[in-house]
């Protein structure tokens, strides 16, 4: 089932009288939804992401986007299946010309490499209708301290807030 399209949300997310907002990307709903890795770190992820889900996710408003459905529908068919029923009731994000725009920045800018068009996407989205969370495994292009910095610089320069992004390890709480 298609997660339903919402509209640009016009107020930052702090000004908002709402739960925070966390934005998917697709290695969430991998690690939630995939079986257990034989990798030992990998399954720990996939244990800290199914007790996030469990525990916290009612906490937020979840949003995914185009390009997470894509993704989670790619491959195998029964885990595709299993990936796209986990997000079939969240709200779709629109990529829409300022994300564009911003992903070509971010591109443009070099705070990502040319290959991860998909994840300055993401982090595009989630910076144009200003979300509060990007949460990801994406420790290569998305979740990188050394390219963190320049991801900011390039979406203030474009006149918006880059989101905080994190692990569901990190967006645990208190517990």
């Amino acid at each position: 089932m298609p997660a339903a399209k919402v509209p640009r949300l016009d107020t930052p997310w702090y000004d908002r009288p709402m739960k925070p907002t966390v934005y998917l990307e697709t290695t969430i709903i991998s690690y939630l939804t995939g079986r257990i890795s034989r990798d030992l770190v990998v399954a720990a992820q996939q244990q800290v992401t199914r007790d996030w889900w469990e525990r916290r996710r009612s906490d937020f408003t979840l949003y995914v986007s185009d390009i997470v459905l894509d993704e989670a529908g790619a491959g195998d068919s029964d885990a595709a299946s299993r990936r796209l029923e986990a997000v079939g009731g969240l709200e779709s994000l629109d990529a829409d010309l300022r994300a564009e725009q911003l992903t070509q920045a971010l591109l443009k800018g070099r705070a990502l490499p040319a290959e991860a068009g998909a994840d300055a996407a993401h982090m595009a989205i989630a910076a144009v209708h200003q979300i509060q969370y990007l949460l990801t495994w994406n420790c290569r292009h998305i979740h990188n301290a050394e390219m963190l910095p320049v991801v900011q610089l390039v979406c203030e320069k474009a006149g918006f807030r880059c989101p905080i992004i994190c692990t569901p390890q990190e967006l645990m709480g208190e517990e």
